[in-house]
């Protein structure tokens, strides 16, 4: 694999598959503090007319990175970022959820890359703009 050093644009440096299930969810609410009912609770989610129980937006955008965190080698060469939430992920009791990330680079300067993230589940995008900026 290409490393930061040698990223030209348009080369894919990083690829992820994930899969959640209920339990991830659980596991996330626990260490984040986030306990909001829609990320555990069917009914409550679809009282305020979700299709079911969603994932945490801060669960998915920190798995998004990851992948671009393992092929920069080290997490502090990340200088930047940023997402734009564009649709959710719902976690479903019996399979679960599978979200796929593909980072590709899309622009190159002296001093950093930029990775552009495509991060979807069932076929459709749930970040958008979703860009890291890592340092050379």
């Amino acid at each position: 694999m290409t490393s930061v050093q040698d990223a030209t644009v348009g080369d894919v440096v990083a690829e992820a598959t994930y899969e959640l299930t209920r339990d991830s969810l659980v596991r996330y609410a626990g260490a984040s503090g986030d306990f909001n009912p829609i990320h555990y609770r069917d009914d409550v989610a679809a009282s305020v007319g979700l299709p079911g129980v969603l994932a945490h937006g801060m669960l998915t955008m920190g798995l998004a990175v990851q992948p671009v965190v393992d092929w920069a080698g080290d997490p502090g060469r990340v200088a930047d970022y940023q997402v734009r939430f564009t649709r959710p992920v719902v976690v479903d009791p019996a399979t679960g959820a599978t979200v796929s990330v593909v980072g590709k680079v899309g622009a190159v300067t002296d001093d950093s890359v930029r990775v552009d993230l495509t991060v979807t589940y069932e076929g459709q995008t749930v970040l958008g703009k979703a860009q890291v900026l890592v340092r050379r």
